[in-house]
């Protein structure tokens, strides 16, 4: 009996030892496989994500190119003569009659060549979303560029309030009356210079948006 007792004592302690060794590797191994495939499905989510960004900011900018050169085009080619005209004097107006309209031109013409640029490296961060050096570019250049594209669009915007309406205290009349096609060319091209600002303020958001997410 006693033998017998000893064996089924030593029998029960093996088995569960056994089971104590077999189990606990399995175990192991399982909560190790599921740890690691947490950050990768993460890290896919992510990229997918910022790719998904990147891909909205080459749309985006291929828009501000196209608004950018409307904007510059309309007020570049603004003017207009008027049917009536003397021996000495001709009426005329033109975008280079004033200064604020030339630096508009000029500003939306630098917008435009940054715009063009910036596409490959908005390629890349389609490419490559988990690069940090091309967003970094382009956000640091998009804020210079909203801000050179304000100025312009701001300073445009009150020489064409003032040719519409006027203002007496300046003695500064109201000639949209007179030059009604030149005073729409430039209020379309101011339109349009707004509309690109509005577009580089949506893509520093998203640069900062894909920077935060990393």
């Amino acid at each position: 009996m006693e033998k017998s007792e000893s064996t089924k004592i030593e029998m029960g302690e093996s088995s569960k030892l056994e089971r104590k060794l077999g189990k606990a590797p399995l175990l192991g191994s399982l909560s190790h496989a599921i740890s690691s495939s947490v950050p990768i499905v993460a890290n896919k989510r992510a990229g997918n994500y910022k790719r998904g960004i990147a891909i909205f900011d080459l749309i985006l900018r291929i828009a501000a190119v196209a608004t950018a050169i409307g904007a510059a085009a309309g007020m570049g080619t603004a003017g207009e003569t008027l049917p009536f005209f003397t021996q000495f004097f001709q009426f005329e107006a033109g975008y280079d009659d004033l200064p604020t309209f030339q630096f508009f031109v000029i500003a939306m013409a630098l917008v435009v060549a940054f715009l063009v640029l910036s596409i490959p490296f908005s390629i890349v961060c389609i490419a490559r979303s988990h690069v940090v050096a091309p967003r970094l570019f382009l956000i640091i250049f998009d804020t210079a560029m909203v801000t050179l594209a304000t100025s312009a669009a701001g300073a445009s915007a009150a020489i064409v309030y003032l040719a519409h309406n006027g203002n007496e205290d300046a003695n500064w009349l109201a000639f949209c009356n007179q030059f009604g096609d030149f005073c729409e060319m430039t209020s379309a091209a101011v339109v349009a210079g707004f509309i690109t600002v509005v577009i580089l303020l949506i893509l520093i958001v998203l640069s900062a948006i894909a920077l935060k997410r990393r």
